[in-house]
Parts: C-alpha cells; sequence; structure tokens
C-alpha cells in the first residue's frame, strides 16, 4: 500500500480486498466500467469476477489510442452515463491504460460536478504515472493534455498480472517512466532499471513498487505542480512535443508516449551536460542505454523546427518562456529552466549521432 493521502495504491490481491471494502461501504448507485477496445477485450473478463457489489454495473467501451483521448470521445461518454441514469453517487472505473485513466477521471470529475472514480491501470506505463498523483484530462488537437483539472482517484488497484496482455512496445513505453524515476530520484535505482533490457514479471512487481514511491512522495509534497512535481516532467518538455508532432504527420511513424520520453531524455541530458555541467560519462552511459532499448527516430531540420515551435504550449511554460527541467547529476534536479533554440538544436545533432 502506498498512501498519497486521497488515492492510495493497493497492490494485488490486497487491492481487491480494498476495492470491495471501498465498495461495500460506499453504497454507490451505479457503476460505470469504463474500457477501451483492447482492455474490452483482454482485461474485462479477468477484472469483473473480482468485484462484489449489488449496485447495477454497466461497462462504456471508448477505441484506443492517444488519438482518442479528445473532447469528442469525452461527449460520448458523457451521454452514455446520461442515457443510463448516472447520477451524483454513481461510480467511474477506469479499468485501462493511461488514456483510460486521463480521460475517465477527467470525464468522472466533471460529469454532474463531479463523481468518484477508481483508477485500475492495465500498463506499465499507468501503472507508474498516469494512474497515480491525480492528473486527469485530454488533448486538444494535436496538443497533449491541455484540457483537465487535478482530482484524485478514490484509489488505485496495481496488478501486474494485466501486464501480461501487453504487447513488447507497450512495455518498453513503460519502462522509459520508470527510467526517468530513476534519472531524477536515485543512482541506484536507475542503475538497476537501466539494466533491464529483459524485465520478467518477478523483476516488475518491486521496481513497481518502487516507482510507484518515488511519484508519490513527489505527488504528496507538491500536488498541484507548483515545484518539486515539476521533476517529474524530466524529458518531457521536447518528449511531448515530439509525440504530439508524429502523431499529426502522416510521414512519421507514431510514437508510443514513452518512446518520444525516451529521446526526450537523451536530449534534455545533453542540454543539462551543458548548461548545469551534467557529467559527460553519465551522459553517454543513459544515451546507449536508451538508444540499445529504442533505437532511433529520424528526424529533418523541418521535423525539428516545428517540434521546437510546439513546445511553446507545454503547460510548464510560463510568461511565454519554455521551461525545461535539467540534470546537476543523477537524482539532482533542477526545474523552470530556459534553454536556447541553438542548443536544442545541438542536443537533435547529437541524437542523430549517438
Amino acid at each position: 500500500m502506498v498512501d498519497t493521502a486521497k488515492g492510495t495504491v493497493y497492490y494485488k490481491e490486497e487491492a481487491y480486498e480494498q476495492i470491495n471494502k471501498y465498495l461495500q461501504d460506499a453504497n454507490h448507485s451505479k457503476i460505470f466500467v469504463l474500457v477501451d477496445s483492447n482492455t474490452h477485450e483482454h482485461c474485462l473478463s479477468a477484472f469483473l469476477p473480482k468485484i462484489a457489489t449489488e449496485s447495477t454495473i454497466e461497462v462504456i467501451e471508448i477505441d484506443a489510442g492517444e488519438s482518442y483521448k479528445n473532447l469528442d470521445t469525452c461527449m460520448g461518454v458523457w451521454q452514455a452515463m446520461s442515457d443510463l441514469e448516472g447520477d451524483r453517487k454513481s461510480l467511474m472505473i477506469n479499468l485501462g491504460g493511461g488514456v483510460v485513466t486521463d480521460l475517465g477521471g477527467f470525464v468522472a470529475s466533471t460529469f454532474k460536478r463531479g463523481i468518484n472514480y477508481i483508477n485500475v491501470p492495465t500498463t506499465l506505463l499507468s501503472m507508474v504515472d498516469a494512474s497515480v498523483g491525480g492528473k486527469t484530462g485530454v488533448d486538444l488537437g494535436n496538443l497533449k493534455n491541455q484540457i483537465g483539472v487535478i482530482s484524485n482517484a478514490e484509489l488505485v488497484v496495481v496488478d501486474s498480472d494485466y501486464l501480461a496482455t501487453l504487447p513488447t512496445e507497450e512495455m518498453r513505453s513503460g519502462l522509459a517512466e520508470i527510467l526517468k524515476h530513476g534519472l531524477i530520484a536515485s543512482e541506484d535505482y536507475w542503475d538497476k532499471v537501466g539494466q533491464l533490457s529483459d524485465l520478467t514479471l518477478n523483476d516488475l512487481d518491486e521496481i513497481i513498487r518502487t516507482s510507484v514511491d518515488i511519484k508519490a512522495k513527489v505527488v504528496k509534497e507538491d500536488p498541484y505542480e507548483n515545484g518539486l512535481r515539476k521533476t517529474l516532467n524530466y524529458g518531457h518538455t521536447l518528449g511531448h512535443a515530439i509525440e504530439s508532432y508524429c502523431l499529426t504527420h502522416d510521414d512519421k511513424k507514431t510514437l508510443l508516449h514513452g518512446e518520444a520520453v525516451a529521446i526526450g531524455m537523451i536530449l534534455a541530458t545533453y542540454i543539462s551536460k551543458h548548461l548545469k555541467d551534467f557529467p559527460s560519462e553519465k551522459l553517454d552511459d543513459i544515451t546507449k542505454r536508451i538508444v540499445d532499448l529504442y533505437g532511433k527516430t529520424e528526424f529533418s531540420q523541418k521535423d525539428i523546427d516545428q517540434v521546437i515551435d510546439l513546445m511553446k504550449y507545454d503547460k510548464k511554460n510560463e510568461a511565454g518562456k519554455i521551461n525545461f527541467v535539467l540534470l546537476k547529476d543523477i537524482g539532482e534536479a533542477e526545474i523552470d529552466c530556459q534553454v536556447p533554440n541553438e542548443l536544442i538544436l545541438n542536443a537533435f545533432e547529437f541524437y542523430k549521432n549517438a
């Protein structure tokens, strides 16, 4: 169990005991289970038999993928909840990856001015990142997470058994956030997770708990991202811009969130070397480990210019200034750092030649 005030995270069998205790005590009028087409097929039949409740359960399905994380999808879910006579005592259970937990949390937080919700993450990325910490929301066109609220789940159920249904690329996507936790929090943790090119579920249970501990500690101290919580965005300023750019350009391979953040972490670490004296040998080690895991993506000068332009929409920006998280060393992050465009261009050149 990890306590983040509201939104306590529970694991494995204890998690189902706690969710059933919560359902019994809360006595919700109706329970909506939000799934996407993947979790409807692969996870719902494993989840529902573990739930003990006399409340009516209604399943609502959305299409799978980041391209459906938008207000049009929210409209469909809100309409379905209304048609099914949801009220303010209804409960939403989000069974899925980051798109489902982000969007489902936002839908719940705004339906009837807010109903309770529970997250049951089914991907590695959502277990260690998206489902924990209360960030909910959707994309605005190709701009990541522009619309949303901070609103914590009643509790989070983490069961690594769901990971057995994931393709390899989705596991790698989640690993990027785990690598990030190592870089911002602990060199020992970075060394441990940076070696795990071949993950097993046994390895993952301990790693998931450690990563959730790292995030939960930060979120509890700074729930509304006024300072410390910004460190969790390491690699994301460029990573989100790269992800958004690739999502909307047919000539580019669509990147999963973690794949884009992995590139962003190499770029941010290169920038950290030049602005914060981050050690060169550690930059080379980080770059090699990430490239070995994720390969490389090619960017033309036109691509890079448009990625840089997209960064102006990053949520961490203030007064028109693009704010980066940089590292002085592994485990020593600095927030609100301004970076000249020339150095960003040099970082892309370094990535190209890595």
